[in-house]
């Protein structure tokens, strides 16, 4: 295992310690961590591991497996493209090519200066604005390519 420590706040700490043998303790703990730093580093699971007493590899299954949990920390203005069955007919996919191209990021990657990240996603839940995309959080609904670089520009850094 790393030698290399997450700093866990005092309360992600105590949480670990509450859920440490309860039933369903590898995914709430994991949810925990990434609300904590954003995502959930190599280093991070093997910390988890270490505190809960279950093996690396069920940690690491786990997070592989479902796709709430990030590996890699994303940019500082996250940008999520529906691509669920309304989003996806309505355009969403047309939008995620417009900000590959724009930001020169694939999807799951970050921009080099950390300022974005980009992640295609089920469904918002604004199924009746469709396509929806989120930057910073900001749900933006009917979106078209043409809008995708005035969306971008009008979000302050965070």
């Amino acid at each position: 295992m790393s030698e290399n420590k997450e700093n866990f706040s005092p309360e992600l700490m105590e949480y670990i310690k509450e859920w440490k043998e309860k039933p369903g303790n590898v995914i709430m703990v994991l949810h925990k961590v990434q609300g904590e730093f954003g995502y959930v580093s190599r280093e991070a699971a093997e910390q988890v591991s270490e505190m809960i007493d279950v093996p690396f590899a069920k940690i690491w299954g786990v997070l592989t497996f479902y796709h709430f949990f990030k590996l890699t920390k994303p940019g500082d203005i996250n940008i999520q493209v529906c691509l669920g069955t309304a989003c996806y007919l309505k355009g969403g996919e047309t939008l995620v090519d417009e900000i590959q191209n724009q930001l020169g990021i694939g999807i799951g990657e970050v921009t080099p200066d950390g300022r974005y990240s980009l992640e295609a996603v089920r469904c918002i839940g604004c199924c009746g604005l469709a396509p929806v995309m989120t930057v910073g959080g900001e749900v933006f609904g009917k979106v078209t390519k043409k809008k995708v670089a005035g969306i971008l520009a009008s979000v302050p850094a965070q």
